[in-house]
């Protein structure tokens, strides 16, 4: 059963950026990508729970602040150490101008 969440409008986010969305006492990173979609993971890095938001996003790699452990937002797959386990990801939509995580995915 899908769960669909308002994280933000789509301008709210700078392509090739990340934001912080918080609900229901979860994190999550929602990305704007180079070629202008849009994609949502868990927020918080697998390596030490550091927000991602707070990391530098080149392409379609997210870097940890911390210790620059990197991931592929889109996939989730960790591909830097010290990071070795997966980010969750979440389907999104757009409607109207607004960005939608399904947060039950």
């Amino acid at each position: 059963m899908s769960e669909w969440v308002e994280a933000c409008a789509v301008g709210d986010i700078a392509e090739e950026d990340v934001m912080r969305f918080d609900h229901a006492g979860r994190t999550f990173a929602v990305y704007h990508s180079p070629d202008g979609k849009y994609y949502a993971t868990d927020g918080l890095c697998t390596h030490e729970k550091v927000h991602l938001a707070d990391g530098l996003v080149m392409d379609n790699i997210i870097e940890c602040p911390k210790h620059n452990g990197r991931f592929d937002y889109r996939t989730g797959a960790a591909k830097g150490a010290p990071a070795c386990v997966n980010l969750k990801v979440y389907p999104v939509k757009i409607e109207a101008g607004m960005v939608y995580i399904d947060i039950a995915a």
